[in-house]
């Protein structure tokens, strides 16, 4: 009896424990449900919230007048930038990050003269009366055309008059000229290349310091410039020059105007205008200053020309003799091999020794000819040495064009293109 009765009271305990146990079940499952739904309202609550604040963060700032002296006001986007959101998903994120817009090319486009700094380099030598004149005028222009956004920069080439002593007064007067002196007189292209290398302007001007390029030129110069073009040349269409200049003047335009392929009046008027990236690609030395046109022709810059005034010249005389044509015919010669066959020296040497080795072969072939129909003597033909004298010389040169090839196959310098432009 005492057995049943413990039987049946333990029975009751464990039922009593099952259904206590189920109890904590669902009183466990329910809270958790409750918490779950109490999250999700309290997510969706939030993310209302972030999206009313901001549209009308937006729209006050839309609405709000800004005031002329008040710092710019940052946009709502630019806040919410890094700014993720899980919805539902946990793995599944909304970016907030604004796209960003498409760079625009510019670089076909001259900046705005309001934005940006043009920069004038004036080769000199021995200039003194010219100086003062000179850098008044300058100023005024540029103040007026550039906005006072300018530099001027006078390279002395060696000067033995006082012409640096004067130009070190106009810099301490106004910051905006600057000054190059040379230990020595290196010659105009030096001065061009050490301006051009100091320049900091998106547009460089160039002109002479004599006083006979007329610096109100130089808004007519950077108008055409932003027309599209990467140079623009001046012409004299009159000038105010003796005839032993103006005819030698213009046999030598004619002579570089056909064998460069570009057609110009001037070559050598100093007043110019250039985009920052031609005088950065382009090498000036030796008398190469008077085919600054014709190297960034070939190396596929757009070239033109405007009419320029040109003045008499009001102090001292020409710094250039005689000796200037032979020099000029020199670098053309240069700059029309070093260009045209500098990376294909087989092209040249070997076209010259293959023609000299068939018209040798050719005169060769005739003189056997008539030695085997017996109507002369190889060793009475002097034309026979002539004829292996040009076959052998038609072979020095073939193996000219080899090295050649050689030497710029292994040569470290393998970049010779200019990039114009990169698009992504």
């Amino acid at each position: 009896m005492a057995n049943e009765l413990n039987e049946k009271k333990g029975s009751d305990n464990k039922s009593d424990r099952k259904i206590e146990t189920s109890k904590q079940k669902h009183n466990y499952y329910f809270k958790k449900n409750v918490d779950k739904n109490v999250i999700n309202k309290e997510k969706n609550k939030a993310e209302q919230n972030f999206e009313k604040n901001k549209f009308d963060t937006k729209q006050n700032i839309e609405n709000k007048p800004v005031k002329p002296d008040a710092k710019p006001v940052i946009d709502i986007k630019q806040k919410v930038e890094n700014v993720q959101i899980k919805q539902g998903n946990p793995q599944q994120v909304v970016n907030l990050q604004p796209k960003q817009n498409p760079v625009k090319n510019t670089q076909n486009n001259i900046p705005d003269i309001n934005q940006s700094i043009v920069s004038v380099v004036i080769p000199l030598y021995n200039e003194e009366d010219s100086i003062y004149e000179l850098s008044s005028l300058l100023e005024e222009e540029l103040n007026k055309t550039a906005k006072g956004r300018y530099e001027v920069i006078f390279i002395d080439d060696g000067s033995t008059d006082q012409s640096y002593e004067i130009i070190t007064r106009i810099c301490k007067k106004n910051r905006k000229f600057r000054a190059i002196r040379f230990s020595g007189n290196y010659g105009k292209s030096a001065a061009l290349a050490a301006g051009f290398a100091e320049a900091r302007g998106v547009i460089v001007i160039t002109m002479d310091s004599d006083l006979q390029d007329d610096p109100t030129e130089i808004s007519h110069l950077i108008s055409k410039l932003k027309e599209g073009y990467d140079l623009v040349s001046g012409w004299k269409a009159k000038r105010y020059d003796p005839i032993t200049k103006t005819l030698p003047s213009k046999f030598f335009n004619f002579v570089t105007s056909t064998l460069s392929g570009i057609k110009l009046h001037d070559f050598n008027c100093g007043l110019k205008a250039y985009r920052r990236e031609v005088v950065k690609s382009i090498e000036c030395y030796g008398e190469l200053h008077r085919y600054l046109p014709v190297l960034a022709h070939w190396n596929g810059f757009k070239v033109t020309e405007i009419p320029v005034k040109h003045h008499p010249r009001k102090h001292g005389k020409t710094k250039f003799g005689s000796s200037r044509f032979i020099k000029g015919f020199l670098d053309l010669v240069t700059i029309l091999f070093t260009n045209k066959f500098f990376k294909r020296p087989m092209h040249f040497f070997g076209t010259i020794g293959t023609l000299l080795t068939l018209i040798g072969v050719g005169i060769n072939i005739y003189l056997v000819v008539e030695w085997f129909l017996g109507l002369t003597y190889l060793s009475e033909r002097p034309l026979t040495l002539f004829a292996v004298a040009l076959i052998i010389v038609g072979i020095q040169f073939f193996s000219f064009g080899l090295l050649g090839e050689l030497i710029v196959k292994n040569s470290k310098d393998k970049i010779n293109y200019i990039i114009k432009e990169k698009l992504n």
